[in-house]
């Protein structure tokens, strides 16, 4: 497409830096615009995408270097999820993740191929058009649970399972179309042996990447991490795990020929069976919360708005196929697999979208010559309206997460000394000891899965969820507590916290953990009684015990 009369450029010279300054520079506008209306920041960002993209006036970003930076997003946010989802997890939501994902995949692509046959679309054309919108965004399914507090629980875990399966069925339908494509056009019909044989290299390449990962990752990731943990260097910790995440993602699809996405997953679920997957999840997320937002920009940065005025009623079936129709079989899959309402609507709604799969598979249709470039407009906006509208779905269909097992089990009782207690990790662990050696009623709240299990092993009441949540506080009766303790070590979510359960508990007392000068008088400002900064601390006390004499 011509884009004569534009505005000029970025320099050739920058292209990487200028995108990605124009790409969190304009999602930070847009995004704070997004929160000040009340509506996702999803959206902000997809709206930056759109301005810094090819089809609106201004500065045109370079939509290939936002979508590979895009890609790193996703990789670390699938190796963040893994350091949190064993392999035990994983095998028991396989009977009905791997049925369940193949049955969808199965449903969608069939009405996909059903709408690119009525636009007079070749057989081939339509099946490709029909399985792009089959597989969901790993980025936007993980946001959506992360959102809820749902991640870790049952369901959490089955709509990841199914999304592992979807990867791997793209992976798969990525290798073997362009063999199709080859027997196609071939004269007389032969080939049918090279794509057995393309099937056979693609099941012994998967088997092949798990066995190493079991088997060879098991042993030297662990090994490589802890060492480097004992060098005392912070810096080369986080360069280890950044350096094992992108590592074996990049090394997993060279070799083995599987997603960056997949590889990286299975990178963090071994190391999650690690003592330092906390601190590895920690090291990692300032990066995995800037790249998930630049994958949001560059998704918006391929919509050109002029299909909707174009297509309007292909446009509005294939986002009823996304929305609707792979929903729909979704949720009667996991309805007939025996499980609850809230877990089919859970599962249904977190794969009513598309994504980063659905544009790599549509470019390739188009190169190979099967996909028409209206079927890839189409598969775009489809992805963009998707989703803008899964947050909302979100909200409407799905309830936020509930308390662990323990504390479904045994209701805590509510004393005027009741404490609850932010964050279970080194310092929450001391102060949860010391309160319960006085006799208190704790409960605490915790968003780390390894951690909630050691309180729930020491016998504490846990909710496990993210505490910058209003409905997480209030599952902790935050209402009736006499004290906050804020052992967690962001002072940015602290501060959330204290004006969110100062708002449901004007009464609480709020005793808060910072870091610095300038965060002990941003969390007093918002509302805690007392703020304790443990470098001040620990000088008082060294200080005062040099004065000591004999």
């Amino acid at each position: 497409m011509s884009h004569a009369g534009r505005s000029k450029p970025m320099p050739h010279h920058t292209p990487l830096i200028g995108t990605i300054v124009a790409g969190l520079v304009f999602a930070f506008a847009a995004g704070a615009l997004a929160h000040k209306l009340r509506i996702p920041p999803i959206a902000g960002y997809l709206l930056a995408g759109v301005l810094v993209g090819p089809f609106t006036p201004g500065i045109v970003a370079d939509t290939k270097l936002a979508m590979e930076l895009a890609e790193i997003g996703v990789i670390l946010l699938m190796f963040g999820v893994g350091l949190h989802f064993s392999l035990k997890d994983l095998l028991s939501v396989r009977g009905i993740a791997v049925p369940g994902a193949i049955a969808q995949i199965g449903v969608a692509t069939l009405l996909g191929t059903g709408l690119g046959l009525s636009m007079g679309w070749e057989v081939l054309g339509s099946v490709v058009f029909g399985l792009a919108l089959s597989v969901a965004s790993t980025v936007v399914l993980l946001r959506a649970l992360q959102a809820r507090d749902i991640l870790q629980t049952e369901r959490g875990r089955i709509a990841v399972g199914w999304l592992i399966v979807e990867d791997l069925a793209m992976v798969l339908t990525l290798v073997l179309l362009p063999v199709i494509v080859t027997i196609q056009n071939s004269p007389d019909g032969t080939g049918t042996g090279d794509l057995l044989k393309s099937i056979a290299v693609v099941v012994v390449k998967v088997i092949g990447f798990f066995a190493a990962m079991l088997l060879v990752g098991k042993r030297i990731i662990p090994s490589l991490l802890h060492w480097t943990a004992h060098t005392g260097s912070r810096e080369l910790f986080r360069l280890a795990v950044l350096a094992i995440a992108l590592g074996v993602a990049f090394g997993a699809a060279v070799v083995f020929d599987v997603s960056f996405a997949l590889g990286a997953f299975f990178a963090g679920m071994i190391l999650g069976e690690t003592q330092l997957s906390r601190r590895a999840a920690e090291e990692t997320l300032p990066l995995r919360d800037a790249f998930a937002v630049l994958f949001f920009v560059s998704v918006g940065m391929l919509f050109d708005p002029k299909v909707i005025l174009e297509q309007p009623l292909p446009l509005l079936g294939t986002v009823a196929i996304i929305l609707i129709g792979k929903s729909a079989a979704a949720f009667a899959i996991v309805r007939l697999f025996g499980h609850p309402t809230q877990t089919a609507l859970t599962v249904s709604v977190s794969l009513a979208q598309i994504g980063e799969f659905s544009f790599i598979l549509a470019a390739l249709g188009v190169s190979l010559g099967v996909l028409t470039g209206e079927a890839r407009d189409l598969i775009l906006a489809g992805a963009i309206i998707s989703i803008l509208l899964n947050p909302l779905l979100f909200s409407l269909a799905v309830k936020p997460g509930r308390v662990s097992s323990t504390a479904e089990a045994a209701p805590p009782p509510t004393p005027p000394t009741r404490t609850v207690l932010i964050g279970y990790g080194r310092v929450g662990q001391l102060i949860a000891t010391r309160v319960r050696e006085r006799g208190e009623k704790l409960t605490v709240i915790e968003d780390q899965r390894d951690m909630a299990a050691l309180a729930e092993q020491a016998g504490i009441s846990v909710i496990v969820g993210d505490a910058t949540s209003a409905s997480v506080l209030e599952l902790a009766r935050i209402d009736t507590a006499s004290t906050l303790l804020l052992a967690t070590p962001e002072g940015i979510e602290a501060g959330v916290i204290t004006v969110r359960a100062r708002a449901i508990n004007p009464a609480l007392r709020i005793i808060a953990r910072a870091h610095s000068d300038d965060q002990v008088e941003d969390l007093a400002h918002r509302g805690a009684d007392h703020v304790v900064m443990g470098e001040r601390e620990i000088a008082l006390r060294m200080a005062a015990l040099a004065a000591m004499r004999g």
